[in-house]
């Protein structure tokens, strides 16, 4: 009887994993490849359909332009693990039996337990929720006038939520809307994983583009047109993003697995505390060498993939497991029409200058994204995608 592999998510982590699985099983397993879209979203370029819902079609790619037809797709919504009886339980199809299963969900956004964020905040996850930012933003914006603008705000400093505010900040320009943005941190600067000299030039690009940035006072509350701060007086808004954090998905709540916040533990080798599940992207805590785990971003995720898809061909087969270590190859964070670049490694060598931007940046960033789909589909579909990235 054939062994079956399910791949839970069509993100980053699961839509790397699906054609190397495929090229190291072979017809010797079945692979049936579960997500609640049928397409795969260039998530870390989503925020571009908060200025242009029409990019859209160039960051998402259909699953079955990824997978080959042997593999089974299964649409529906993962809503448990059951490791005991090797089952994922679905919402929408039925359950399905697995003898492997590698976790690559992703997260869901963390609240911290502010009170009223999650009922009051927009969330930036998913395709839907870019789309529903561009549609509150411009319904604001109808309704607003140069004396009293539409204020537009964007709650954490972090990747997402920079090249977010950059988006509004374009939107707002082309369209000659009356918008205020503003992005909030908690932290005492903008971009807090970055050092000083990236954490200034990002500032300097939001400013330029008539940012307002306010930071180092947390949001305390959220009411459905106000948001407040321990000490800042608080702030009205008519759309509220929520961009500051990451946790488990509840899905993975019940699954009998060490876990922290529903994100499965690994080793280097992917393999959870159930040598049958292993886990990848944001799905999975990854142990590394020394205090901190690989970081929960795409960069992560793209280079996991392929050796957590082999280590299931060797579990099967009983081979010995891959370890894999992270390579950090730099940030590239767009701020509209613009980018910049921080300790950018590129085909292994690192770039003299530390941090820049301007065209060079631009390209790097724009890059990025099209090495990603040209590796999951085609340089043609890359090409097709450039202007949109």
């Amino acid at each position: 009887m054939s062994t079956t592999v399910a791949v839970l998510g069509s993100g980053y982590a699961g839509a790397g994993a699906i054609p190397k699985l495929e090229d190291v099983l072979g017809d010797d397993a079945d692979i049936v490849w579960i997500s609640d879209h049928d397409y795969h979203l260039v998530l870390h370029e989503s925020h571009r359909c908060i200025r242009d819902p029409t990019v859209q079609d160039d960051i998402t790619i259909p699953v079955h332009d990824i997978k080959s037809p042997s593999t089974r797709f299964v649409e529906a919504e993962v809503t448990g693990l059951d490791t005991d009886d090797r089952v994922v339980e679905l919402d929408g199809a039925d359950d399905v039996e697995y003898d492997y299963a590698l976790v690559a969900l992703g997260s869901q956004t963390a609240y911290y337990g502010i009170e009223g964020m999650e009922e009051n905040a927009l969330t930036l996850k998913n395709l839907e929720d870019a789309l529903e930012i561009h549609e509150q933003i411009k319904e604001a914006a109808r309704e607003a006038t140069k004396e009293d603008p539409a204020k537009v705000v964007i709650g954490g400093a972090g990747l997402s939520g920079i090249q977010s505010a950059g988006e509004v900040a374009e939107f707002r320009d082309m369209h000659n809307a009356p918008i205020e943005v503003y992005l909030v941190e908690a932290l005492p600067e903008i971009f807090p994983p970055g050092d000083a000299e990236v954490q200034g030039t990002l500032r300097h690009h939001l400013e330029q583009a008539d940012v307002n940035i306010l930071t180092d006072d947390p949001i305390t509350s959220a009411d459905e047109d106000e948001i407040h701060f321990d000490e800042r007086d608080s702030l009205d808004y008519d759309v509220f993003v929520w961009t500051g954090g990451i946790t488990g998905r509840d899905a993975m709540e019940s699954a009998n697995v060490e876990k922290e916040h529903n994100r499965l533990n690994t080793g280097q080798d992917f393999q959870t505390s159930d040598e049958r599940v292993f886990a990848i992207g944001d799905s999975a805590i990854v142990e590394q060498p020394g205090e901190h785990p690989a970081p929960p971003t795409a960069l992560a995720a793209w280079q996991a993939a392929d050796v957590a898809a082999k280590n299931i061909g060797h579990a099967i087969n009983n081979h010995p497991l891959q370890t894999w270590t992270y390579h950090d190859e730099g940030t590239l964070i767009s701020i509209g029409e613009t980018a910049v670049a921080h300790d950018v490694t590129v085909y292994g060598i690192d770039l003299p200058i530390r941090t820049f931007n301007g065209i060079p940046a631009k390209v790097l960033k724009k890059g990025a994204a099209a090495r990603w789909i040209t590796k999951i589909t085609s340089p043609v579909r890359a090409a097709k995608a450039w202007d949109s990235l």
